[in-house]
């Protein structure tokens, strides 16, 4: 499978905004959302922030044919397509189901937006560029796996098409309160 091909693009939603492959310099932005979720949420199980470092090694493993996206402020972009100071508004990936070489063709998908951001379109249109470039990229499936708290995401997927699979209970715990975990799945 060859790397993703993805441009920056306008998404009509209700906040303008551009789409673009995620670079290293959004690693400091995607890490304060992922470690704002991490330390506070439950929409994560990660138990421990991540470093500059780890976030750097995270955004080069996902510039392939397993991408990550952000979604920045259009009115931040500069002429000519660049969006140098533009703000991230959340980030998603696709990202190997499992190791084992049966499972190449499926996918898991996952979506952030910063908590200011929420409600405004972000969400939909990050996972909708994610199941575009997944179908780009010759995948067969995405798996989503969302906290049981998580009813948004849930709601999300289920309107991008996504159907309930199954219901982990209890496999999570976090903040002393035991989680669920809802696995949803879109045939691409």
């Amino acid at each position: 499978m060859a790397g993703p091909r993805a441009s920056p693009r306008r998404v009509g939603t209700i906040l303008r905004m551009l789409l673009r492959l995620a670079t290293t310099d959004d690693g400091e932005a995607i890490r304060a959302i992922y470690n704002h979720e991490v330390t506070h949420g439950t929409n994560t199980f990660d138990l421990v922030p991540r470093t500059a470092g780890e976030q750097r090694t995270w955004v080069l493993r996902h510039q392939g044919a397993h991408p990550a996206i952000v979604a920045v402020t259009e009115d931040a972009a500069g002429r000519g397509g660049e969006d140098a100071g533009a703000t991230v508004l959340g980030f998603g990936l696709l990202a190997p189901y499992r190791d084992r070489p049966a499972y190449a063709t499926t996918v898991e998908d996952s979506v952030y937006v910063h908590r200011d951001a929420r409600g405004r379109g972000v969400g939909r249109a990050i996972l909708e560029e994610l199941l575009r470039l997944g179908a780009a990229q010759g995948f067969h499936t995405v798996i989503a796996r969302i906290s049981g708290a998580n009813e948004p995401s849930i709601r999300l997927h289920q309107a991008c098409g996504f159907t309930l699979v199954g219901v982990e209970r209890e496999v999570g715990r976090k903040h002393r309160q035991w989680l669920d975990v809802v696995e949803l799945q879109r045939m691409l």
